[in-house]
């Protein structure tokens, strides 16, 4: 079933995300950015993990989530700590959340309009699934080029 799939994917590259953030030298070096690097890795996470509360646990699992997508890109310095928390606190919500979808409810017209047109949820949570994983492909190489 596609559900169990998209658990176990996520369930890796969030923990694969919470080993990139760990496997930082310099705490300081996840708030980087250099020349045509316009995100840092502190950055990126504080976006994932705002993108997959709100498109899955909030809006499919009900979590009780209002998302600041501005604060996602501005804020600077939080602790490693305090990102790893929320890193695992998000793989558990997505775990739940979509531990409590059936095949039916994947197939349903995604409850929000996020892109120009309604798309299924199926399609939204595969878009999820990559989205994440761009993102920590580029977090690997931040910690691997600025965090020498």
């Amino acid at each position: 079933m596609l559900t169990e799939t998209l658990r176990r994917l996520f369930s890796r590259d969030l923990l694969r995300l919470q080993e990139e953030v760990t496997l930082y030298q310099n705490e300081q070096n996840l708030w980087l950015i250099d020349k045509a690097i316009a995100n840092s890795a502190g950055n990126l996470c504080l976006h994932l993990i705002g993108n997959l509360k709100t498109y899955i646990g909030a809006e499919l699992g009900g979590a009780a989530y209002v998302r600041q997508r501005s604060q996602e890109f501005s804020a600077r310095y939080v602790p490693r700590a305090e990102l790893l928390a929320q890193l695992a606190e998000t793989r558990l919500l997505v775990d739940q959340s979509l531990g409590r979808l059936s095949e039916a409810d994947v197939q349903q017209i995604y409850p929000q309009v996020v892109f120009d047109a309604p798309m299924t949820t199926e399609y939204f949570l595969v878009h999820l699934a990559t989205h994440l994983a761009y993102h920590l492909g580029q977090v690997n190489y931040h910690r691997r080029l600025l965090d020498a």
